[in-house]
């Protein structure tokens, strides 16, 4: 009994190390291309509000 119950779990461990090996997608690795980097230097400009808040009261 305990030798049947290891058997199958041998067989099953075996048959899904198989299914994995032979069932990846193969992917083909692309060249990277040797680019500059891009420098993004964004202008921001804040302007200042001179406006005047009046009293909440609180």
């Amino acid at each position: 009994m305990l030798f049947t119950i290891s058997l199958s779990v041998f067989i099953l461990v075996i048959v899904n190390l198989l299914l994995l090996k032979f069932s990846c997608n193969k992917t083909s690795k692309t060249n990277k291309q040797e680019k500059k980097p891009v420098k993004l230097t964004p202008k921001i400009t804040i302007e200042q509000d001179s406006e005047r808040l009046a009293p909440t009261g609180s």
